[in-house]
């Protein structure tokens, strides 16, 4: 294997290992929500969010180190990936009083 070949692979393993350590979150979390939608976002250059809604409106978020860790561990936890968070995607979502109050903090 050529050293261009190794470097090619690596890191797909690594985005691989790191997505399946983050799948768990995701796949425990759609678990106890009965299933689960996910939009995976940018957050600057060096990090991507992974919001998660399960299918009760509860919802969740976990961040990555890239776009492709993200999106693969969203895959690899069977979520039902959405290019953006707007129309029935956002209606599931339940707020409870402490993301009002953290909402209204913010701004002011």
């Amino acid at each position: 294997m050529s050293s261009a070949e190794t470097s090619t692979a690596a890191p797909d393993a690594r985005t691989e290992r790191r997505a399946k350590r983050i799948a768990k979150n995701l796949t425990s979390f759609a678990r106890e929500h009965g299933g689960g939608d996910a939009v995976v976002e940018y957050v600057g250059s060096v990090a991507t969010r992974i919001v998660v809604v399960g299918a009760d409106g509860a919802w969740g978020d976990q961040v990555a180190p890239s776009y492709a860790v993200g999106k693969r561990a969203a895959e690899l936890a069977g979520l039902t990936l959405h290019d953006d968070f707007e129309g029935e995607l956002g209606l599931k979502v339940k707020t409870g009083a402490y993301e009002w109050k953290r909402m209204a903090g913010i701004q002011i």
